[in-house]
């Protein structure tokens, strides 16, 4: 791994860990949601200080290069992130569309119980 590529995920890391500490205390960021962005700034940091490690996991994977290998891996973590919420969407437009429901049900009920009273006057 070159200097320079080194250089650089070290500088990504600390950047994007030191933007989400900063959305986390503007409250624009769930600290559940950036513990995954800590995670990959970290395993970047690690990746950066001991080579190494990174060209070990590089050989393992049959990659070319270790470049390669750090840029398949971080391919493979984004995609884990998408799919992630790809579900947490679904899962949410479920259940907007329950609440939607009970909503039209509860304002319908009011509307007929409305049309009921001065039927009864």
């Amino acid at each position: 791994m070159t200097m320079m590529l080194r250089a650089v995920l070290i500088a990504a890391s600390l950047l994007t860990t030191a933007l989400i500490i900063r959305k986390i205390r503007q409250s624009k960021a769930q600290i559940e949601d950036s513990v995954f962005w800590v995670f990959v700034a970290a395993v970047l940091i690690i990746f950066s200080v001991f080579p190494k490690t990174a060209d070990i996991l590089s050989r393992l994977a049959g990659t070319y290069s270790t470049s390669n290998f750090i840029f398949l891996f971080i391919i493979f973590l984004l995609m884990v992130k998408v799919f992630s919420l790809t579900l947490r969407v679904s899962q949410l437009e479920a259940k907007q569309r329950e609440l939607v429901q009970k909503m039209a049900l509860n304002e319908k009920e009011r509307e007929e119980e409305q049309n009921e009273k001065p039927a009864d006057k």
